[in-house]
């Protein structure tokens, strides 16, 4: 039964109870031991039973769970023609980002084959398409053209009396070197899956995320810009090497071939055309019209009859060798060189397909395993290294049509892999005259979204000048200092943000009067109450970063000079200290019993100070403090030392509240003593403040009977 709301108001409301603190709360609830004994943990997460066994089976393995139970009348049709649409995506996507990262075009076929499969097989994300992606494949680009340049191969031809590149083995080390850190990556992503490390990927935010993909497009874009105007620019490794590469290009371009260039301005144009076109029929035709894989049919076509590479030098695929390879095991003797890009590749390339397979989960309703995302994008690295394939991701732009077409489960990207898996046993070879300048203009229409980001910055500023910030900052880091590093530098730089904010941030001190009758505390300043109370609420961690200022602030607003009290005490207990080794020797120099003679005086504690408490406190400050810690959730060795000597100089004055789950940290890290108990500890405010009015009342009658 809903009440109105002048029937909630009118309602009385009433709870009569003792008041309760932490030591006789867990008296009456009968407390048990929270935090049983490591062997006992150990042995409990070893025992095995059939249950657990079958859940750890299919936590690790889904398909062996979804598979069985597809629905093959609702889905099949709509994952058909989804996975259809997608594998003649990837064909043409597969060949231009190999170009990006340096490897022969048929590397990016295998690379839309093998990882699709075993994500198929472990992934838990239903629509997110598995394969290339033009940021991982240019991380993969500038590793392998830093480890394997055009200077490593350069050879005396005969025939034209000047040195040439041997481009079968220079092709040949970088797809060893591609498939290196693709397999570490792999290994990385495997290994932090395993440890439930899925969380990490949390601080990869998403403007962070969006400004570094934006970087990176920029590099994508620079580094196609020699098949766009049929040069060949040197490759710039390190920082600002896209500054250089730029001024590269600048210097190059008078020996531009017109050939080339006329082939990639007639390539952008119609594929930008076609595309718009595709957009005004999307809601007319079930299936977009596969614009990419027209492009390269139609410039396939009209290259080898114009003879476009010997008639005008336009620099076309070359061979593409029909089949599959057979498995290479990684040079593992280049790990050591790859380690730093292949963590960056592991982060980067799940940082992107968790969050876009999140987007996707929130919007059908089913759940994605971060940890075992983790586990099959490793996977799908990993075992993809062996088969010569580069790094892999999630692309927005397949996804979409995954999505759009009908693809409802993995069986879609299966799919695609089979009609890659077609294209790569028999009519791959059919591709070799492509133009790869037309590979290039479709890089560039494929990379209008993520220059739509720019957008990004007016946007923040609006909302989150913090958030574009980090938006602008990690687009310039990944600029200059090329993708891998400027990844690092961003998050640095996103920690330290983070450092800051906590340091600064200060909550909101206030000095609150109870409602009458009842349980309601409220603002001096907005309700004119008599008696006061210091409510000082604490941040949701305690530790050594903001601890000093957490006494700082507690000492300014409240006026209890905490250190100055602990002070006094020290000098306090100095001088029992130095008074009872005086007794002591007094003591040990007085005559054994029965000895005539006289004993020596022990002296009085005449000079000792004591700190004299006044009964009536100063009426312009609070006449208690509650430090409103229930909201603590991390607490440190710094942060219970602080929560001490605020307990030891001021017990009586300051009334902690802790959650439960604080309390035995501070436990174990020693914060009660005699003078500080768990009676001093309470769950909720006005708790605190009947104890304190109760012993108030209390001193108040035994100092008039005195």
């Amino acid at each position: 039964m809903v009440a109105t709301m002048t029937e909630r108001k009118r309602m009385a409301y009433s709870v009569t109870r003792d008041i309760l603190d932490e030591e006789t709360l867990e008296e009456m609830a009968e407390k048990a031991d929270s935090n049983p004994p490591l062997c006992l943990k150990l042995k409990k997460s070893l025992r095995s039973s059939g249950p657990k066994v079958r859940k750890h089976l299919l936590g690790t393995v889904p398909i062996v769970s979804w598979l069985p139970r597809y629905p093959f009348k609702e889905n099949a049709l709509g994952d058909l023609i989804s996975g259809i649409s997608v594998g003649i995506m990837q064909l043409p996507q597969g060949m231009a980002y190999a170009l990006l990262a340096s490897v022969p075009p048929v590397f990016g076929l295998y690379s839309s084959f093998y990882p699709v499969l075993i994500y198929f097989i472990f992934g838990t994300s239903k629509h997110i398409s598995i394969g290339t992606y033009a940021v991982m494949s240019v991380m993969i680009g500038s590793v392998t053209e830093r480890l394997a340049p055009d200077s490593n191969f350069m050879m005396f031809d005969n025939l034209t009396n000047s040195s040439v590149v041997d481009l079968a083995s220079r092709d040949a080390q970088r797809v060893r070197v591609a498939a290196a850190v693709t397999c570490l990556s792999g290994l990385f992503q495997v290994l932090l899956g395993l440890l439930q490390l899925g969380f990490l990927v949390t601080y990869l935010s998403e403007p962070l995320v969006r400004g570094y993909t934006t970087g990176a497009a920029i590099h994508v874009i620079v580094s196609q810009l020699k098949y766009t105007f049929g040069i060949n620019p040197k490759r710039h490794n390190g920082p600002l090497s896209l500054i250089y590469t730029i001024l590269e290009v600048c210097y190059l371009v008078p020996k531009t071939n017109i050939g080339t260039l006329v082939v990639s301005i007639v390539a952008i144009v119609c594929l930008l055309v076609a595309k718009e076109l595709n957009a005004c029929l999307s809601k007319k035709i079930p299936v977009p019209i596969p614009v990419e894989l027209l492009a390269i049919i139609i410039a396939t076509v009209i290259s080898w009859q114009v003879n476009l590479n010997e008639q005008f030098g336009v620099d076309v695929v070359g061979k593409i060798p029909s089949g599959l390879q057979a498995p290479v095991v990684p040079a593992f003797s280049l790990f050591g060189d790859v380690i730093g890009d292949a963590f960056a590749l592991a982060f980067v390339g799940y940082g992107i397909a968790i969050s876009l397979g999140r987007i996707f989960a929130l919007k059908y309703g089913y759940n994605v395993d971060s940890n075992q995302e983790f586990l099959a994008l490793g996977l799908s690295n990993s075992v993809g290294g062996f088969f010569q394939c580069f790094a892999i991701s999630c692309s927005m732009s397949r996804t979409m049509v995954q999505e759009s077409t009908g693809g409802k489960t993995q069986v879609a990207g299966a799919l695609s892999a089979i009609v890659i898996l077609f294209i790569t046993l028999w009519i791959g070879v059919l591709f070799e005259d492509l133009p790869k300048a037309v590979l290039a203009a479709i890089i560039y229409v494929n990379l209008h979204g993520m220059m739509k980001q720019f957008l990004d910055i007016p946007a923040l500023w609006r909302t989150n000048k913090v958030d574009m910030w980090f938006w602008v900052v990690t687009f310039i880091l990944t600029v200059l200092l090329n993708p891998d590093l400027g990844l690092l530098g961003s998050m640095v730089f996103s920690l330290l943000t983070v450092i800051i904010r906590t340091q600064l941030s200060v909550p909101k001190y206030s000095r609150l009067g109870r409602v009458p009758n009842t349980d309601i505390y409220r603002p001096v300043e907005e309700y004119n109450q008599i008696n006061h109370f210091f409510l000082f609420p604490s941040s949701p961690t305690l530790y050594y970063l903001n601890s000093k200022f957490t006494i700082t602030r507690i000492t300014g607003k409240s006026g209890f000079k905490i250190n100055k009290i602990l002070s006094a005490k020290k000098k306090l207990d100095a001088k029992r200290e130095k008074f009872l080794k005086k007794a002591a020797k007094i003591a040990a120099r007085q005559k054994p019993q029965g000895v005539e003679g006289e004993e020596e005086e022990v002296p009085e504690m005449e000079d000792i100070a004591v700190i004299q408490m006044d009964f009536v406190p100063d009426p312009s400050l609070p006449r208690v403090i509650i430090l409103d810690l229930s909201a603590v959730n991390f607490l440190d060795t710094v942060g219970v030392k602080t929560l001490s000597r605020v307990g030891t100089s001021a017990c009586r004055q300051i009334l902690p509240l802790f959650p439960a789950s604080v309390v035995d940290n501070l436990q174990t890290g020693g914060f009660f003593n005699d003078t500080v108990t768990k009676s001093l500890l309470f769950s909720t405010v006005h708790d605190a403040v009947l104890h304190y009015q109760t012993s108030r009342t209390s001193r108040m009658l035994s100092h008039s009977e005195v």
